[in-house]
């Protein structure tokens, strides 16, 4: 029979026998349906009670409790059916939730046996609102968005106070953010609760609720998919929050080292290195160079300038301990094949160029571009092919790709600024590992007392040097003399210096400054004691030099004299670090640039991915 009574008076009663499905998770679900309908809308008064029950008391509540516990199984550690309970209870009693060891309160309530009954009844219009039910929520929820206060720092320079600051900032839109993902979880939750109310099925249809449960359901995956976001923000932040631990936490040590030095006994200085300890963290490049991991090989390496291939010539270089050899074909385009004949393995660089093939010297094989032997004399043509390397020439300069993986379609810009003249382009084979010539390029603070007989003759002795670069980046400048500089991966070193005459310094910026040199290395890794060197150099004035006679001659002098410089010192850490010396034991703060190079390199040769500091093409 259709219930005509009013809503206001209408009563639902379910009586449940010990048959009835009594897990907790079914039981708790049908009490925090009671407990909620009852604390917000009240009992309704019966003719025999006029009247009305004391619905929000604590007493009451508590005896609701007592009464609507069903009988417990063991508890199981980890028991997701009692954690889901805690959760219903507290959302029904609209009540921050707390998730409590739920083992003891199985334990507590183990052996409850008996019927229960579960009433949903809908009470007088005297519950709870939306502005008290968000007064609940208010402390939690209500937090200013910290972005309208946010300093705006892109592109600047920070010292370590505007870091921490603009990362005190980060942090607190990291929890504003995580706020509001929360609150629109607890929002939706209390949407499901409102759908799946035993009083909806009065007045609304399966249809109407599978529908609006499948909307929840989809609102609900974008809400956690938010809560992932926030979750990669906050570990983004920590990270960052822990470089810049480390970055202070550095230079604090150094002031203390330093401090300790100049008051520590004379006796202190006679004390071995052996015996003191080390707190500070160190790279670890020492022992016999390993041979070249496969990652390294796939970029794009430049191998020779332009000017240097000329029609009919070769160059034979070598990359990562294999021979190669360089000329151009029909085309005009250059070519990098294995310098080795597939015959008697005669090297090919001996040989010479016939209409855009070479010839082998021994028996006059001769190969193109590709590798394809084309010519064999005084014997039937076989199919025979050596290995090539793909080979581009872009501004000037011969790129080969030795990897293995597919080479990429982009290659770096090596150009100078625009207003520059390119006066020299030198080569040189230098007896050191790759790795530790690019450390020395990457290291300005050794040029007063490296370079004194060059172009840092006369220079003083700073108090500090520091070289300022972005979280992120492997360029920047140094401080206090007018240098930018930057290492672009994988072998490359750009600078341009502020002068105002030879061997002296202008300025505190190369802004500041109104002449510029601008320099290019290329450090191309031969083998693993030697490095074949690419070296540019271009001038944004006096371009009347590049026309005087023999003037080239006169730059490689100067070039040699500047390298032979660091090579004796070079050299005398390549031999300390193959008997087992660390060359990057101590890094301090002007070796910052040096030390991402080796971040960088030790990241590609474990395959991470995204490689550190890269820039996006």
């Amino acid at each position: 029979m259709k219930n005509t009574l009013p809503p206001q008076q209408r009563r639902y009663s379910l009586r449940l026998s010990k048959r009835v499905d009594t897990r907790p998770a079914t039981c708790m679900t049908l009490m925090s349906t009671f407990i909620h309908v009852a604390f917000h809308k009240g009992l309704p008064r019966s003719r025999a009670t006029p009247t009305p029950y004391p619905t929000k008391s604590p007493l009451f509540l508590l005896t609701l409790l007592s009464f609507f516990l069903p009988p417990s199984p063991p508890p199981q550690n980890g028991s997701f059916e009692n954690a889901m309970t805690a959760i219903a209870a507290a959302v029904a009693l609209s009540l921050p939730i707390s998730l409590c060891n739920s083992c003891k309160v199985s334990k507590k309530f183990q052996g409850v046996k008996g019927g229960f009954g579960v009433f949903a009844v809908l009470g007088e219009a005297n519950s709870l609102g939306p502005s008290d039910k968000k007064s609940l929520w208010g402390t939690l929820f209500d937090v200013e968005d910290p972005r309208s206060k946010a300093p705006q720092c892109k592109g600047r320079f920070l010292d370590v106070y505007q870091a921490l600051e603009l990362a005190r900032y980060d942090i607190q839109y990291c929890d504003w953010r995580a706020r509001q993902d929360l609150r629109t979880i607890v929002l939706l939750h209390e949407k499901v609760v409102e759908v799946l109310n035993p009083l909806a099925r009065e007045y609304k249809s399966i249809g109407t609720m599978k529908k609006e449960l499948a909307e929840l359901q989809g609102e609900l995956a974008q809400a956690h998919k938010q809560v992932h976001i926030s979750e990669a923000r906050v570990s983004a932040a920590l990270d960052k929050l822990a470089y810049m631990e480390e970055l202070v936490n550095g230079k604090l040590l150094e002031d203390r080292t330093k401090m300790e030095s100049s008051i520590a006994a004379p006796s202190m200085s006679t004390q071995s290195l052996d015996t003191m300890k080390r707190p500070r963290k160190s790279l670890d490049v020492s022992g016999p160079v390993q041979p070249y991991h496969p990652r390294l090989k796939n970029f794009w390496y430049p191998v020779a300038f332009s000017t240097d291939l000329k029609d009919e010539t070769m160059i034979p270089i070598d990359c990562f301990e294999e021979p190669w050899v360089l000329f151009r074909g029909k085309d005009g385009n250059p070519g990098c094949i294995q310098n080795t004949c597939a015959h008697r393995a005669c090297p090919l660089h001996l040989g010479s160029v016939n209409e855009g093939r070479i010839q082998c010297p021994y028996h006059g094989w001769e190969y193109t571009t590709d590798g394809k032997c084309e010519k064999m004399p005084s014997t039937r043509l076989l199919n025979v092919k050596i290995k090539s390397l793909p080979c581009l020439e872009q501004e000037g300069m011969i790129w080969i790709w030795p990897g293995d993986d597919p080479p990429t379609t982009t290659l770096p810009s090596l150009q100078p600024p625009s207003g520059f003249v390119i006066h020299a382009e030198i080569v040189m084979e230098l007896p050191v590992e790759h790795g530790l010539l690019l450390d020395n390029l990457l290291d300005l603070a050794h040029a007063p007392f490296t370079h004194t007989s060059t172009f840092a003759k006369g220079w003083t002795v700073p108090s500090l040097v520091k070289f300022l670069t972005p979280a992120s980046g492997l360029q920047g400048y140094w401080d206090p003399y007018p240098i930018d500089m930057e290492f672009q991966p994988p072998c490359m070193v750009l600078s341009t210096i502020g002068i105002s005459k030879p061997g002296k310094l202008e300025g505190q910026s190369t802004k500041e400054c109104a002449t510029h040199l601008h320099q290019l290395h290329v450090c191309l890794p031969s083998s693993r004691n030697k490095t074949r060197l690419l070296y540019r150099m271009s001038l944004d004035f006096a371009p009347l030099l590049k026309h005087i006679p023999f003037m080239h001659y006169l730059w490689r002098h100067f070039a040699e004299q500047v390298l032979n410089e660091d090579l004796r010192l070079v050299i005398g850490q390549q031999e300390r670090m193959i008997n087992g010396a660390n060359v990057w034991n101590w890094p301090v703060a002007y070796d910052k640039l040096g030390v991402r190079y080796r971040l960088w390199r030790d990241a590609v040769e474990r395959g991470s991915k995204p490689l550190p500091f890269s820039k996006p093409m």
